[in-house]
């Protein structure tokens, strides 16, 4: 190990197939932690901060900032392609040189206070509109939202068809501002398990509209709990333009989404579910931004280069998102995408980020075309070629993740969506890896709508399976899940409507026998549940309406489909009618999340798959003590069918997916239900017990002292 550069030798003693790569990977830290030194010494004096410091100072000073005492009204914006620059608003009736800002420095910045007005009150009243104008050098004039703006509206009906549907920045200045009542949960997603919900504001409900964060608080959050989640992590909250990107075409950063309500609403939201208990984290987008100009970042002081590439340098804009990419490598950029970070979660209490396109940020080829063909070679990701793997962007997110993990030493989660598996990405930033804590282990839910989509139950390879869910870098934890919001888009299938299609407009109900397409989907819906989230990786995400079976795709109202509602909703009403099957899945979602709360297995060593066999379609394995059974044969059952196993003793059923509860076919008696092992080796184990497991079932065995 004596040429293994210091800053890295945690990395390579992790893993060390690492070596012939090390110094590529100490230049990838020794960026990140120099950029992190000047960043701490970035004060006139010299004076060294902490990373939390500089940016709660940034975001406490960019933008619009009242005092109280005071009354005044502090402005300050970075455009340092300006010459002049103006704020303007219904304050002062839109007047476009009452309140020219001072051009103070020489990085381009512009500040204006304001006083107060004759009443002694804020010049600037609560939630009024308000923009800022740049003078250019050739004397023309731009107007634009304050970059740091903190609230953005969309136009009324008539201004909208005045001046366009461009939305407008507010002055966020409440009388009254909301005051959290309850703590953080202490759960810590290092430690503990982790299972999360994932959810939109805007589609939580069944009626055809855009929910609210008070709709969402009162009706989704006691779902959540009563599920048995650990966390949720929200998308579309910073506040983009168009409804239908699903929100990762953001338009303004510190501002969430005014859809759905009021900053103080998403507060309450938040403070409301850590009183349950659970975190709450983002889907935060600073993997690219929308090409908006009059309402988002995109030329914003009439340069093409502020905060993203240039154009002209061929890394300004993403080959297929048509946004554009920041320029990580600008001071003024960092302190502007690690402010808001440490904004969320000073301002609204987030516990934590999910990162979007980790893998378009890590590679100059965004993971397009042949480059985004990743095949596990180490030289596609740690090569001394630096054309690969854009340095800066990487040195940006070990910056990110230093930032969130000193705010929230005890609990703060980070979670890279990453699909070319590159390594060192969840390892933490001392042993030299990028520091996040998990990633997205995106390959799973393509392996199970491929296996819906292109192949017969009998064809289905248990070998193959189990491959998939287990081929990621152990020690690097991931998130398994069966599908998310990708797959529940227009233009795919959720797994259960690849599973049942059309039978679940006929015959999800009770009141009828259950026809072979349901009762296949059904069963199948919960065992393929349940071996991902046992086997898959060391944290569970499950999408909003996918643990019932939700029906439908969904599809954000646009030109194509008429501005319609119909698909951009969770029909709820559907689980709530005991007359229908989907409580019956819901029912198996919470089971399992309260086997896992009570048992434990995610977040513990992976699992040793003892069986996988290809005739009788089964699949078994231990992990933490517990032995997991799984029968994905379409016709045939077992009696006595002999499981090896490590622990001796007594087992008994934990869970059980053929369960009445669960819309199964109580086959199984669980109150005789007792399993001895036999002190004989089998399938690679000191033991073994001999069990029945009907076709399509999966089983849960726990040594009988864990009761």
């Amino acid at each position: 190990m004596e040429q293994v550069p210091e800053n890295v030798r945690g990395a390579i003693e992790f893993d060390p197939w690492l070596q012939p790569f090390a110094q590529t990977l100490s230049e990838r830290r020794y960026l990140a932690d120099k950029w992190s030194y000047d960043i701490r010494h970035a004060t006139p004096d010299n004076h060294e901060i902490s990373l939390p410091e500089l940016a709660r100072r940034s975001y406490a000073t960019y933008g619009l900032h009242p005092d109280v005492k005071t009354k005044e009204i502090h402005y300050k914006e970075w455009a340092p392609n300006a010459k002049r620059a103006f704020l303007i608003g219904d304050f002062n009736n839109w007047d476009q040189n009452s309140h020219e800002m001072k051009h103070k420095d020489e990085f381009g910045n512009f500040s204006i206070t304001l006083p107060p007005n004759s009443h002694g009150d804020f010049a600037i009243p609560h939630d009024s509109k308000v923009k800022v104008v740049f003078e250019l050098a050739d004397g023309s004039r731009i107007y634009r939202l304050p970059a740091w703006i903190t609230r953005a509206t969309q136009p009324d009906t008539q201004t909208a068809k005045q001046f366009g549907p461009a939305f407008e920045a507010r002055f966020w200045n409440p009388p009254e501002r909301y005051i959290f009542k309850h703590k953080r949960p202490h759960i810590n997603g290092k430690v503990d398990s982790l299972r999360i919900y994932e959810a939109h504001v805007g589609i939580s409900s069944p009626e055809p509209k855009v929910a609210s964060y008070k709709e969402f608080t009162k009706n989704i959050l006691p779902r959540i709990k009563d599920l048995g989640y650990d966390a949720i992590q929200l998308m579309a909250i910073m506040e983009h333009a168009y409804y239908a990107s699903f929100g990762y075409q953001v338009t303004n950063f510190f501002a969430i989404s005014s859809r759905y309500g009021t900053p103080e609403d998403l507060k309450e939201l938040i403070d409301t579910a850590h009183g349950m208990g659970i975190l709450v984290l983002l889907d935060v987008v600073h993997s690219h931004a929308s090409k908006n100009v009059e309402d988002g970042l995109n030329n914003f002081d009439g340069s093409d280069h502020l905060y993203f590439h240039s154009i002209s340098s061929g890394r300004g804009e993403h080959p297929l998102w048509d946004s554009r990419l920041f320029n990580y490598g600008n001071f003024e950029v960092l302190r502007f995408l690690l402010s808001n970070l440490a904004f969320y979660i000073d301002v609204y209490h987030f516990d934590g980020f999910r990162f979007d396109g980790v893998t378009s940020m890590l590679y100059n080829h965004h993971g397009v075309g042949a480059g985004g063909a990743f095949s596990g070679d180490y030289n596609e990701y740690v090569s001394s070629d630096r054309s690969n793997v854009d340095h800066e962007a990487l040195a940006y997110l070990m910056l990110a993740n230093d930032l969130v993990h000193e705010m929230l030493p005890e609990s703060g989660l980070t979670i890279a969506e990453d699909v070319s598996g590159y390594p060192t990405l969840c390892l933490p930033r001392k042993l030299g890896g990028v520091g996040f804590d998990y990633r997205l282990a995106m390959a799973l839910p393509d392996m199970w709508i491929k296996l819906l989509k292109d192949k017969s139950d009998d064809d289905w390879q248990m070998g193959d399976i189990v491959y998939t869910l287990t081929n990621r870098r152990h020690g690097e934890k991931v998130v398994a899940y069966a599908e998310s919001h990708d797959q529940a888009l227009v233009g795919d299938k959720t797994l259960a409507f690849w599973l049942m299609d059309a039978a679940m407009y006929t015959d999800m109900t009770v009141l009828k026998p259950l026809t072979p397409v349901v009762d296949r989907g059904i069963s199948l819906h919960k065992i393929i549940r349940l071996i991902t989230h046992a086997l898959g990786g060391e944290a569970y995400l499950n999408f909003e309406g996918n643990e019932f079976g939700h029906p439908e795709w969904l599809d954000f109202p646009n030109v194509n489909n008429a501005d319609s509602y119909h698909y951009a909703r969770r029909q709820f009403n559907l689980v709530d009618d005991k007359l229908l099957h989907y409580h019956h899945l819901n029912n198996f979602d919470k089971g399992m999340q309260a086997t896992e709360r009570r048992f434990k297995w995610l977040n513990t060593p992976q699992a040793y798959v003892s069986l996988k066999h290809e005739v009788d379609k089964v699949i078994a394995f231990e992990r933490n003590g517990l032995l997991f059974i799984f029968n994905f044969h379409p016709t045939q059952s077992f009696v006595d069918y002999r499981i090896g196993v490590e622990q001796s003793g007594c087992y008994r059923i934990a869970l059980n997916s053929d369960h009445s509860d669960f819309g199964g076919h109580n086959r199984i008696d669980e109150s005789v239900s007792r399993y001895f092992t036999t002190d004989l080796p089998w399938n690679g184990r000191s033991n073994y017990l001999q069990v029945y497991i009907p076709n399509r079932t999966a089983l849960i065995l726990a040594p009988e002292n864990r009761f």
